[in-house]
């Protein structure tokens, strides 16, 4: 049994009222996606070159680079396909797919940011083993975990929206498909799907960011029982930046929740805006965020990029 539904496709919607500007959208959206894309694949590209960093935290880092491409890359055709050529329409197994790969990968993320809260608790807490705990092992199956939770944690809320009817309206809310934007628009009970999202939310997400807060509580104990003050500066330097991208991930997913949960009164606009800043905010900030703050990751791209300009 395939897709049982009245309508073969949805139509996408971009921003309300502002049809005129499409265009002068498409324009900042072009430059974020490009930006995205170059600032994550130039850490990919860093982290395999730059043998300095085969290391952990730096191999996390290159999963939390691959998981916001994953999602940009998966936003990115049907919204500028939308603004640019006012393409709407998409058919429904594509916008199955399309949810299945954006809510997967969002779960995914924040999976990896529980990982290198992990890894930095070992590195701070218990250094002396660090690299007996931590192997290339160890990170490959923390990784194939957090990918797998991610990735079949989405498959019972999808599977039933290819075999649903779809009798209401076509439109949907967004210029890409999203699980509860598409369940508004089946003529079946949607009870499980309404439900589900909800205990899963609470168990990745919340879960995920109070042992991610836990595990600074014990880091900061660790950091404060060290003497030197110079050390302490040292230690916490470390975490900066993945506290700065938690923080990112965590306030726009908190955000989001806050505005749809009780901003019913609040034009359709700001919640399209507050879902493009969720899907764009943190692939951006953070390339940037570890460029900034992390020494290794400067130095490294100060030699890849020299090293091309020379070669050329």
């Amino acid at each position: 049994m395939w897709p049982n539904s009245s309508s073969s496709s949805f139509l996408l919607t971009g921003f309300p009222g502002l049809e005129a500007a499409h265009h002068w959208i498409s324009t900042s959206f072009f430059f974020i996606y490009i930006s995205v894309l170059f600032g994550n694949g130039t850490l990919l590209l860093l982290i395999k070159k730059d043998h300095n960093l085969h290391e952990p935290m730096y191999y996390f880092l290159a999963m939390l680079a691959a998981t916001d491409l994953g999602l940009t890359l998966t936003t990115m055709p049907t919204v500028m396909g939308f603004l640019l050529l006012d393409h709407r329409e998409i058919g429904n197994v594509a916008c199955f797919s399309q949810a299945y790969f954006i809510h997967s990968l969002s779960f995914v993320e924040s999976g990896v940011l529980l990982a290198m809260a992990y890894d930095r608790f070992i590195a701070i807490c218990n250094p002396l083993r660090y690299t007996s705990i931590l192997t290339n092992t160890r990170v490959v199956k923390i990784g194939l975990v957090v990918l797998t939770r991610g990735f079949v944690s989405v498959v019972p809320p999808i599977l039933p929206l290819y075999f649903f009817s779809y009798c209401h309206s076509s439109v949907l809310s967004h210029a890409f498909c999203l699980h509860q934007d598409v369940i508004k628009l089946a003529c079946a009970d949607t009870t499980f799907n309404r439900l589900y999202p909800v205990v899963l939310v609470v168990i990745i997400f919340v879960l995920d960011s109070l042992v991610i807060l836990i595990s600074y509580v014990l880091i900061l104990k660790s950091v404060l029982s060290i003497a030197s003050r110079e050390e302490q500066a040292k230690a916490l330097n470390t975490c900066v930046s993945h506290i700065c991208c938690v923080l990112v991930f965590y306030v726009t997913v908190i955000g989001l929740s806050l505005i749809h949960r009780f901003g019913k009164e609040v034009p359709h606009n700001v919640h399209l805006i507050m879902s493009y800043v969720y899907f764009l905010f943190p692939p951006l900030m953070n390339p940037i965020i570890y460029s900034v703050k992390t020494k290794q990751i400067q130095s490294g791209i100060l030699h890849l990029f020299t090293n091309h300009r020379v070669s050329a």
